[in-house]
């Protein structure tokens, strides 16, 4: 996701949420699930920031008209520990 806000030079009030609670719940078509957020910094932030503005090329505007970074986040969906597997069925 891209906090971009339009180039404005402050960012948005969601991306502040996550930075300050990364665990999310995110919904990907009919299927919801646990997820971390993580802001991407250096090379996976420009390759990541490569790729959303060949989608979107707005944004290398938007990153034009402010002084901030934009930043660039990843959810990370989070994978339940396995059930343990009682003795009796070992």
């Amino acid at each position: 996701m891209v906090a971009s806000r339009g180039g404005t030079p402050d960012h948005p009030a969601w991306y502040l949420n996550l930075a300050a609670d990364p665990e999310v719940t995110i919904q990907v078509g009919p299927d919801e699930m646990a997820a971390r957020a993580e802001t991407l910094e250096g090379d996976a932030r420009s390759v990541a920031w490569d790729r959303m503005a060949t989608i979107w090329p707005a944004y290398d505007d938007y990153q034009a008209k402010t002084d901030r970074v934009i930043p660039v986040v990843r959810l990370e969906p989070l994978v339940s520990p396995p059930e343990p597997v009682p003795s009796s069925v070992l």
